[in-house]
């Protein structure tokens, strides 16, 4: 896979539909990162309300209980900051309204990179085409580029103080062309206790925990890694 000269990184977010996304994309990066003294905020863009077929939890309290497990899970890898967007979960449309709140939440935190997922359709598997991660992907870059750095883009964000902001690069998470495998060969079990506080999505600890390895070393294999991430690194300079 082709790579590039580091870029120095100070703040890092992570964009995603649904709680538990993150985990699943890209949380031993995110694990890693932390470590390496990166303050990373989550944005999480629907409520979570439709990610259950359990019939005890009622529709107010599912995402109740999704957001709880998200900051759960975000604590687990020293995530500085979670943001809910509280859109309906399975409705999610990349609209200008969304666009115009991730534009704000990338102006105020003002990170260096942006995790997101796959604005693409794929038919490598059913899982990565999830409509609402679709959604979140396309606002996301729409976000980022052009309207975070254009200040004549949603005008009432400069009259609220928000400046415009360079992203300096884009990871995209669930693509079938990644162009670099992170090494997250000593983040694996946080990876797995991260998601394991998602309790209404996960089933069996062992079961979960060996699909996930099993993912991470066919995404490290390539590269010649034990365990990895894989991501689509774009360059937004």
């Amino acid at each position: 896979m082709a790579e590039r000269d580091p870029i120095p990184i100070q703040r890092a977010m992570v964009i995603v539909a649904h709680p538990d996304d993150a985990e699943f994309g890209c949380s031993a990066t995110v694990a890693k990162w932390v470590s390496q003294g990166i303050a990373v905020t989550y944005v999480v863009c629907t409520d979570g309300g439709a990610g259950s077929a359990d019939p005890s939890l009622t529709a107010a309290e599912l995402p109740r209980r999704r957001e709880e497990e998200q900051r759960r899970a975000a604590d687990v890898l020293g995530v500085a900051r979670v943001e809910f967007l509280g859109r309906r979960d399975g409705e999610l449309l990349p609209t200008l309204e969304l666009r115009r709140d991730l534009t704000r939440l990338i102006r105020l935190h003002r990170p260096d990179r942006v995790v997101c997922q796959n604005a693409v359709r794929t038919y490598s598997n059913i899982y990565g085409n999830h409509p609402d991660h679709l959604a979140a992907g396309q606002a996301a870059m729409e976000a980022i580029y052009p309207t975070a750095r254009n200040p004549r883009a949603f005008p009432e964000l400069l009259a609220e103080g928000l400046q415009p902001h360079l992203v300096r690069e884009v990871w995209i998470t669930g693509t079938d062309q990644p162009n670099h495998a992170e090494d997250v060969g000593g983040f694996v079990d946080k990876k797995i206790e991260a998601l394991m506080q998602h309790r209404s999505q996960m089933g069996e600890a062992d079961r979960v925990a060996e699909r996930v390895r099993q993912r991470m070393q066919d995404a490290g294999r390539p590269s010649g890694l034990a365990y990895a991430e894989a991501f689509r690194r774009l360059s937004a300079e």
